[in-house]
């Protein structure tokens, strides 16, 4: 889910294939498995503390492929979709024309320079698209949706990973890991982890701290950000388990561990 900036200035919009949006874009696994009917964890939570009501009207900026759009729809908005990637736009327009081909429309976009009316809008959904923006662009994209945005509209982000946890956590996790004999699925570019292709296309990781500032910057009021992590199911010891707890339950440690970052602002 990305809108690269200007040619030569942003992340290639060819590293965003078809095999990027069902291998390694987060929620393709419950995408694959329902065909878009269920969302990941994350999309969900982003979902729910968006405040959608019937009648509004929802930009996604970054739809990739589709899934959210189809939620906002049954919601009772109006859902409109802008992806700069091709293979996105497209497959945004399979799903919404199986779902509503009139209610639901899905255009091709940069972030930067939103075709699209001031104040037209009552929410935006940014989710998991700001990491893969370099600085002056997540700038201009947040003044254009702070543009777009009625007065009183919302704007709700997710982005992942936390760059405190790539940057201070992951070496010392690394480094356990590796003790254990787990080295290997812990490469030691922490953007490799987990999920290869993020070398490539996670230029501008942020922060609780760095996405409020974004945030404040582009003119927004009243935001709340927060950290989450994604269920953790592994079979460890109780001294692991306790230290778990602490490191993700307790600041300032969560500040550093925890995965996933999110935010809310008004205009």
């Amino acid at each position: 889910m990305v809108l690269p900036g200007d040619a030569g200035e942003g992340v290639p919009s060819v590293l965003y294939d078809e095999e990027y949006f069902l291998n390694a874009c987060e929620g393709y696994a419950e995408f694959i498995s329902s065909e878009g009917e269920y969302l990941s964890r994350r999309l969900a939570e982003a979902l729910s503390v968006a405040g959608i009501a019937p009648g509004m009207r929802v930009l996604d900026v970054g739809c990739g492929r589709g899934e959210i759009l189809r939620h906002v729809h049954r919601l009772g908005a109006r859902a409109f979709g802008l992806d700069y990637a091709s293979v996105a736009v497209q497959m945004s327009r399979d799903l919404a024309n199986s779902e509503s081909g009139e209610a639901i429309g899905v255009y091709q976009s940069n972030a930067q320079a939103l075709p699209l009316l001031d104040a037209s809008f009552d929410r935006a959904l940014l989710l998991d698209i700001v990491e893969h923006l370099y600085p002056q662009e997540l700038d201009r994209a947040l003044a254009e949706v702070y543009r777009v945005l009625k007065p009183g509209g919302r704007i709700v982000v997710h982005t992942a990973p936390n760059v405190w946890y790539d940057h201070c956590a992951y070496p010392a996790v690394r480094w356990v890991r590796t003790l254990m004999g787990q080295g290997a699925h812990y490469p030691k570019n922490p953007r490799a982890f987990l999920v290869p292709a993020n070398v490539h296309v996670h230029v501008n990781e942020q922060s609780c701290l760095s996405l409020w500032r974004n945030l404040r910057r582009a003119g927004f009021k009243h935001m709340h950000v927060w950290l989450s992590s994604p269920p953790q199911h592994r079979q460890e010891n109780s001294a692991f388990r306790a230290l778990r707890k602490v490191l993700f339950g307790y600041p300032p440690f969560r500040w550093f561990f925890e995965r996933e970052v999110f935010a809310v602002g008004e205009k």
